[in-house]
């Protein structure tokens, strides 16, 4: 059976690790913006409700690298948490939606998700609830309803149904998928998959 290219895949995962630059640049920007002194008013008058420390609504951020657009970051609403056990987390109710661009400037890759969460202490994206990532150019494109991306072991992974389509076909895996943090390396848990047949393989 074949398998889905590494080569495609791994584009659309190649510029993962400017994510974690661009998470720097949200924090940043967003400690500048969030109304934090009203939200930690009503906390001290209500500590029983788990309110978020810091606020922000419709955050979009541009990561650029000499003058080019490298990606754009969107969210329609944010909040930071301090926990003290578990340590601060950012949380995204209503979803992410990231564009990456080309070093021509044109929409790479897009990741998308209706809710994702950041543990600062661990370095762990938790991205849930219909996760679409895509490769705009070659159209290859995977989806789950959970995805991991641990970025202390640099290592991305899903324990549900994970689906990878692309030219040569439709592969499963059934308990999901493990791979390195560049997609260069990964391997769908439970396998099994649908394969197109071309014409020509057929003479």
């Amino acid at each position: 059976m074949c398998k889905p290219t590494h080569d495609s895949i791994a584009e659309m995962f190649s510029d993962y690790n400017k994510f974690a630059l661009i998470m720097a640049c949200i924090i940043s920007g967003f400690l500048l913006i969030s109304c934090r002194n009203s939200i930690e008013e009503i906390k001290a008058l209500t500590p029983d409700l788990n309110l978020p420390n810091q606020s922000g609504k419709d955050i979009e951020v541009q990561y650029t690298d000499s003058a080019k657009i490298v990606l754009i970051f969107k969210t329609p609403l944010m909040k930071r948490y301090l926990n003290k056990e578990e340590g601060p987390y950012y949380e995204f109710p209503e979803g992410i939606d990231v564009l990456f661009y080309d070093k021509s400037e044109k929409p790479q890759s897009r990741v998308t998700a209706k809710y994702a969460i950041y543990h600062d202490k661990t370095q762990i994206w938790d991205v849930r609830d219909d996760v679409v990532a895509k490769n705009i150019t070659s159209g290859e494109q995977l989806n789950t309803e959970e995805l991991f991306w641990d970025m202390v072991k640099k290592q991305i992974y899903s324990n549900v149904f994970t689906k990878i389509t692309n030219a040569d076909g439709v592969y499963f895996g059934e308990k999901g998928f493990e791979s390195n943090q560049d997609f260069t390396n990964y391997k769908l848990i439970g396998s099994r998959g649908s394969v197109n047949v071309r014409d020509e393989q057929l003479k």
